[in-house]
């Protein structure tokens, strides 16, 4: 409809030039997102790699904490860390020395764990191309209007990224992966963060719109490690990560904070890596895009300025007590309705008898025999 699509153009137009300042215009036309999703996978074995687990559930902790549920986060662990016999605090995972932050928790939900978390089911729960039998909690279950953070973290190297040490997944397979769910409406905008040797390789081949990247380290630059820990006797978390930690720790579901502060995170003089990010193929300028914007969960409002008065509305039913609404006493001794006439009990044995009276009164016990 040519006029409708004038009408709209219009509308836009007038609202930009008319009712909006022109530096909340941008705000007007902001994510327009209504879910939020985040896929974080860990892709090391091992105990001495206790650290990239670390990583995961760090940001995992973060991302809960501002809003998103665990049916929008897929969690894939490579290894159990915490149930590790080398672990001396069982059932905990720590980020700090010292075990000041248990990033376990008490509520931590493994939807992909030990050797479930392979190259292929990585890419497909990206997809969607899951058997019929996997459960919701397995599935990325997003939509056209959905912003996904995806967070890797592992050993890497120039252009792949290890799963378990037995497998590894490219940056083509990766950029792939990402061009069929914008393809099949699967996200509105993506954040891809990786925190590996050589991470600034990994998005180097990414070609779909709405794509956000940042890594932990240039090409051929190694990712550092962070925290040892005498107690546990490794490292405890890697060095972007730790600071990316910090700094979602300030952050509340109503924050300001941007994703060109995001990319301030953790400067060379602290990871000794550089850490770099890519926006070409992202359509909004990162200055306007809030951190919350895919670490946090939108809340479905309707704002009006009608003033709605919800005691007229509510229209005062009767209530029932329990005994009212099930009164099992009569429930027991009722009896069934008969729709059609039966005789009363015996009421056939009595006549029986009747009969048996009348003939042995009339023709007596001798003539019995010709009865039966």
């Amino acid at each position: 409809n040519i006029h409708g699509i004038f009408f709209t153009l219009y509308t836009k137009a007038f609202i930009l030039k008319y009712i909006l300042p022109e530096d909340n215009a941008g705000q007007f036309f902001s994510s327009g997102h209504t879910n939020n999703w985040a896929v974080l996978v860990c892709t090391s074995r091992f105990w001495f790699n206790y650290r990239h687990v670390a990583n995961t559930l760090s940001v995992y902790r973060s991302v809960k904490r501002l809003g998103i549920p665990d049916s929008h986060i897929v969690l894939m662990l490579a290894d159990d860390m915490a149930c590790n016999h080398r672990n001396p605090k069982p059932a905990t995972v720590f980020s700090h020395k010292n075990m000041e932050l248990n990033v376990y928790g008490d509520d931590v939900e493994v939807d992909y764990r030990g050797y479930e978390v392979t190259v292929e089911n990585f890419l497909r729960v990206l997809t969607g191309r899951l058997p019929p039998s996997t459960p919701r909690s397995k599935r990325l279950l997003s939509d056209d209007r959905s912003n996904i953070l995806i967070y890797l973290t592992g050993h890497g190297g120039n252009g792949f990224l290890k799963f378990q040490d037995s497998e590894e997944i490219s940056n083509v397979e990766l950029a792939d992966a990402f061009e069929q769910m914008w393809q099949k409406r699967r996200y509105n905008e993506l954040l891809f963060i990786i925190d590996t040797c050589q991470g600034a390789s990994m998005y180097e081949r990414f070609y779909s719109p709405n794509l956000m990247a940042l890594a932990s380290s240039q090409v051929g630059e190694d990712s550092l490690s962070h925290q040892p820990d005498l107690a546990i006797g490794v490292h405890l978390m890697d060095r972007y990560t730790f600071y990316l930690l910090e700094f979602l720790e300030d952050i509340h579901p109503a924050s300001k904070t941007n994703m060109n502060d995001l990319f301030k995170v953790c400067p060379k003089t602290q990871c000794v890596s550089t850490p770099g990010h890519r926006t070409d193929l992202f359509l909004r300028d990162p200055g306007s895009v809030l951190i919350t914007d895919f670490f946090g969960s939108v809340r479905k409002v309707e704002i009006t300025m009608e003033t709605i008065n919800l005691t007229d509305q509510i229209k005062q039913k009767e209530t029932y007590s329990y005994v009212d609404q099930l009164p099992v006493s009569e429930i027991i001794h009722q009896k069934p309705k008969q729709k059609d006439w039966h005789p009363p009990d015996g009421f056939i044995l009595g006549l029986w008898t009747l009969i048996l009276l009348v003939f042995f009164k009339s023709y007596g016990i001798k003539h019995l025999k010709h009865i039966f």
